[in-house]
């Protein structure tokens, strides 16, 4: 039964093509900023990984990744502007308005990045966005 149903299952199997991803030259702790030396091309068919054709140099290891391990989208992204813990500017602009505040970063992000951020006058937390310049925008 058991020959049977491998027999089926590889005569049924569909053949999945390999393509070239890139993989870590060596291992990347999280917060290195990738070089193009710290990356090579393998060929491999792994879920998710970043393809050869992708220039990551410049972006930010987001998690360790081990020397020949796939790099992941998951895994890398843009450099980090605001750190953990970080006093922040925190601004609100809408239509004529225009408010700025103190504030304290509750978590990393580079630009773009949505973290959330405490409000040092009232105490509140809110969502905003990381500015290239490492303020927080609100909307």
């Amino acid at each position: 039964m058991r020959l049977l149903m491998f027999i089926a299952a590889t005569l049924f199997s569909a053949d999945v093509a390999s393509s070239d991803i890139l993989v870590a030259a060596r291992t990347l702790r999280s917060g290195d900023i990738i070089e193009a030396s710290d990356y090579a091309i393998a060929e491999g068919n792994v879920a998710g990984a970043i393809d050869a054709a992708t220039n990551i140099a410049g972006l930010e290891a987001k998690t360790a990744i081990y020397a020949g391990q796939p790099i992941q989208a998951g895994s890398i992204g843009a450099p980090t502007v605001v750190a953990r813990n970080q006093p922040v500017l925190l601004i609100y602009s809408q239509g004529g308005i225009f408010i700025a505040t103190e504030a304290r970063a509750l978590g990393r992000g580079g630009a773009g990045d949505s973290i959330k951020v405490m409000n040092l006058a009232s105490r509140s937390t809110v969502l905003g966005v990381v500015q290239t310049d490492g303020s927080v925008k609100v909307k």
